[in-house]
């Protein structure tokens, strides 16, 4: 099966695939998940750091002052926006949760700023747990241009994935296919020429090359 050659050639290719983000607990990576919204893991990674010392538990967060959190995140994007859902996101976790990041999807997104990637993130990342398959740019595009999904919107490529993807490889197949999106299979040139699924790919792009 297509589909299955890709994800084994997947595995070969990326072995040591992973979050790129960096975390220590579930509590920094759900935090760290949210302000990655059209930001990239790097620019997250640099300002995370000194966010944590300040801030180094949902408590912390919860009674932080926003502006304070605004100057901290300011590169990333929307700082606003992001600060008020990473304070409101505290918030709930130290009420309803004993400070905690749950552990259901159900719980995860009754938390501001969560939608399904943010949870199956968490889910798979921080827990181990296939939630679901985590549709981010990457996943959106690459699953279109190898012919995963027929799709556009992210709720409806992540159900056409995991019909097609075996329960037990949502959460690894989701890292190694970002992973190949942001080294090969880039968004406005990807590299057709070196890609070793190119063999499998239906992409006109791969498919103009002899």
């Amino acid at each position: 099966m297509r589909i299955t050659a890709i994800l084994d050639e997947l595995d070969r290719l990326y072995p040591d695939a992973h979050c790129e983000l960096n975390f220590r607990n579930p509590f920094e990576l759900l935090i760290s998940v949210i302000l990655s919204a059209q930001c990239t893991d790097d620019r997250v990674n640099l300002i995370t750091p000194t966010l944590f010392e300040r801030f180094p538990d949902a408590k912390a967060l919860a009674e932080s002052d926003q502006e304070e959190i605004e100057k901290l995140i300011f590169s990333t994007g929307f700082y606003r926006n992001k600060a008020k859902n990473i304070r409101a996101a505290a918030k709930k976790l130290c009420e309803k949760f004993g400070g905690a990041v749950p552990r259901t999807m159900v719980d995860l997104l009754t938390l501001p700023g969560v939608g399904r990637k943010t949870a199956n993130v968490v889910m798979g990342t921080a827990f181990g747990i296939p939630s679901g398959v985590v549709v981010d740019t990457h996943i959106s595009r690459l699953s279109q241009r190898l012919g995963m999904t027929r799709e556009d919107e992210p709720e409806k490529i992540e159900r056409d994935l995991q019909k097609r993807w075996p329960e037990e490889r949502w959460i690894m197949s989701g890292h190694r296919l970002i992973w190949h999106g942001r080294r090969v299979c880039f968004a406005r040139k990807p590299s057709c020429a070196t890609c070793t699924l190119r063999p499998l790919c239906p992409s006109p792009e791969a498919k103009a090359l002899p």
